[in-house]
Formats: C-alpha cells, sequence, structure tokens
C-alpha cells in the first residue's frame, strides 16, 4: 500500500508537471531567430491589433533587411486573425478558436508546417486546413467537415502538423477569404516577416517603431510567444498545489508505515542493539527501507505518465482569449522531478521513525512483544 500511495503520488505530481511543460514547449518552439512581427501600438496580441492592409503593402515594399525565399519573393506576411466560437467534441463546451488569414508567404515563414492528410486550400476559395489536434478537439474540424465562421462555411481539405508550435492551435484559410468573412477588407491583424541578419532585424524593428510612417509596435516573434507564457502560469500554479499536499500526504503515509515498523521490530531492534550494531546503523537501515520502498513507487508512478506521453490537450490562452492546444511531455528533466519527489518522501517519511527506533532503551526493546 505504500508503494501504490507513492506511485500514485509521483503520478499526478508528473501529470502535472508534464502539462506545464508542454504548454512552455510549444511556446518557444514558436517563431525563428530571425522572425519579427508589427503590430498596432499598444497592442498586446494580434487579434487587438488592426493594421491599414496600405501599411502592410508599404512595410514589404519600402523596408530593406527583409529576406526572400529561393523565388525572390519577399518573407513578408501580412495576416487577418480572427475569434470565433467552437464546440468542443471532448465534452460539448465553448470555447474560442483562432481563424488565421494567409498569404502564400505565411507558409515560407512556418518551414516546420506541413500537410499531412488532405490538401492544400486553394487561394480564393471557403476552404481552410487545420492541425491534427484542432480537428480531433473541434467539431465541425476535421477532414471534409465544414467549419462554421461568422455565419459562413469553411471546408476543411487538409490536416497540417507544426512541430508542436503555437499554430498547431489554430485553423488557416486565405487571407481574402476571412477577410470577406470578417468584413474587415483593407486592413490586417499583423504583418509577419524575416530579416536577412540579427542587425537587419534590430535596424526593422527601429525602423517600425519609430518611423512616423508605420509608428507600429515591433517584437521578435520569441519575444511575442514569451509573453503568452504566462497563459501556463495557472496550469504551473495548480501543479505546485498538487505537488505540496500530495507531499504532505505521501510524507504521513510513509511515516506511519515506517512507525509501525518501528513498534513491530522492537524486539529485532534490541537484539541487533545488544549484538553491538550502532545507533546510526538501525537508522541507515529504515532509512534504506524507506527510500526502497518510495523509490519503487516513484518508478511505478512515472512510467505510469508513458501511455500519456504526447496526449493533445488544450487549456485557455489569456493573452489571445482562445484555446491553445498542447500535449504532455514528460521529459528527463519531469521524470527526474518525480524521482526527486520519491526520495524525499522516502527521506521525510523514514528519518523520525528510525530516530526513535535508536532511542528505544536495549531492555525495554527486548521485552516487547
Amino acid at each position: 500500500m505504500t508503494i501504490f500511495g507513492t506511485a500514485l503520488v509521483v503520478w499526478a505530481t508528473v501529470l502535472a508537471f508534464g502539462l506545464g511543460a508542454g504548454l512552455d514547449h510549444t511556446l518557444e518552439v514558436s517563431g525563428g531567430p530571425l522572425d519579427l512581427i508589427a503590430m498596432r501600438k499598444g497592442a498586446s496580441a494580434e487579434i487587438a491589433s488592426i493594421i491599414d492592409r496600405e501599411v502592410a503593402r508599404q512595410i514589404e515594399e519600402t523596408v530593406p533587411g527583409i529576406a526572400t525565399d529561393e523565388s525572390g519573393r519577399k518573407l513578408c506576411s501580412p495576416e487577418l486573425v480572427v475569434i470565433v466560437g467552437a464546440t468542443r467534441s471532448t465534452d460539448g463546451g465553448r470555447t474560442n478558436l483562432i481563424i488565421r488569414g494567409v498569404t502564400p508567404a505565411a507558409r515560407a515563414l512556418r518551414p516546420g508546417l506541413h500537410v499531412v492528410e488532405g490538401r492544400e486550400a486553394k487561394s480564393g476559395l471557403r476552404e481552410a486546413i487545420t492541425s491534427r489536434s484542432v480537428s480531433k478537439r473541434f467539431t465541425g474540424a476535421g477532414l471534409g467537415d465544414e467549419l462554421e465562421v461568422m455565419g459562413s462555411k469553411l471546408l476543411i481539405v487538409g490536416i497540417f502538423d507544426a512541430d508542436d508550435s503555437a499554430a498547431e492551435s489554430e485553423v488557416w484559410t486565405d487571407l481574402a477569404v476571412i477577410a470577406e468573412i470578417s468584413q474587415r477588407k483593407g486592413v490586417v491583424s499583423s504583418v509577419q516577416l524575416r530579416a536577412t541578419g540579427a542587425q537587419a532585424l534590430d535596424e526593422i524593428k527601429t525602423r517600425l517603431i519609430d518611423d512616423e510612417q508605420f509608428a507600429l509596435k515591433a517584437i521578435s516573434e520569441r519575444e511575442y510567444y514569451a509573453e503568452q507564457a504566462i497563459a501556463g502560469a495557472a496550469i504551473k500554479s495548480v501543479g505546485l498545489i498538487i505537488f505540496v499536499f500530495l507531499l504532505i500526504g505521501a510524507v504521513f503515509a510513509m511515516a506511519n508505515t515506517m512507525f509501525g515498523a518501528v513498534v513491530t521490530r522492537a524486539r529485532e531492534i534490541g537484539t541487533l542493539r545488544a549484538l553491538g550494531f550502532s545507533r546510526s546503523s538501525v537508522v541507515f537501515g529504515f532509512l534504506l527501507e524507506s527510500l526502497t520502498l518510495a523509490l519503487a513507487g516513484g518508478l511505478i508512478g512515472c512510467l505510469g505518465t508513458l501511455p500519456v506521453n504526447g496526449l493533445s490537450t488544450g487549456t485557455a490562452n489569456w493573452v489571445t482569449f482562445s484555446e491553445i492546444t498542447f500535449s504532455f511531455r514528460f521529459g528527463p528533466m519531469v521524470l527526474l522531478q518525480g524521482a526527486l519527489l520519491a526520495v524525499l518522501v522516502g527521506i521525510v517519511g523514514g528519518i523520525f521513525p528510525a530516530l526513535r527506533a535508536t532511542r528505544m532503551k536495549i531492555v525495554d526493546a527486548l521485552r516487547e512483544i
């Protein structure tokens, strides 16, 4: 029962840590080192930003230092982001889903995005592609389904993977299509681009911020998603609370087991002491037993999380007011935290019973039944 209880504690704690690690990973891998996002000044996210389409065109045509692809096309993509209500197929609840209108350059800015089922959405048609996780989590987002967006419908023609990045929380369609559906022609939410180098990135940021022609907020994609890491604060807080309460419970359970061992083995303890074994030897013996029980439970608890590794889930992103999807990640660091928890339970839960055993008088211990 002690092993089982410790295993349950470690399993629940590692699950909580795995949630936080999965969300952190999704936000960390989103955005390249030379990628930049331009938004309206004061906007905390793309959904709160509006940029005139003409300003976006001027950025692409007049700002130097923007990288190009093999065909010579500038890697500069004006994009429109809208939020729509969607029904989760998992529990029937309602939440917000991001619909992103993109241009062909957007794909070059996300080299990790690949269509794995179906085909690409065609420009000018009410078609869309979405990630595997979104297709499983939302009603109407599966391949061949029609997703309702502001009274219109988008036919889902493709499923993509995006290397666990934030793009896997979105539905992608043509910029002109979503502009027409949302009645936002002539504006975009952001301009995403890639600089030719680190110096060019700084120069572009300075130009977009200081030049009165643009007067925009310009930050690197990594900075943008780092700001959104606040979405994981709630998960981490819950994980910490779970950790503290389960740790207390596990320590008491272990201590109760070891105190019982001291009582039932009193005569054996007295015999060992009479034969000349030192107090430290008795303490070490009880601690070794406690650690063995705890580590056995910790190993079972860690192994129990492996079937959940990679399982897709989601949480509210309070920056974008939408749901962000991510996967459980039980990397070496998370599993090491589970093992350290088991060691802590073994040491703290075993030290006090072990010390009690050493304080027993030899004569009294030999008289115990």
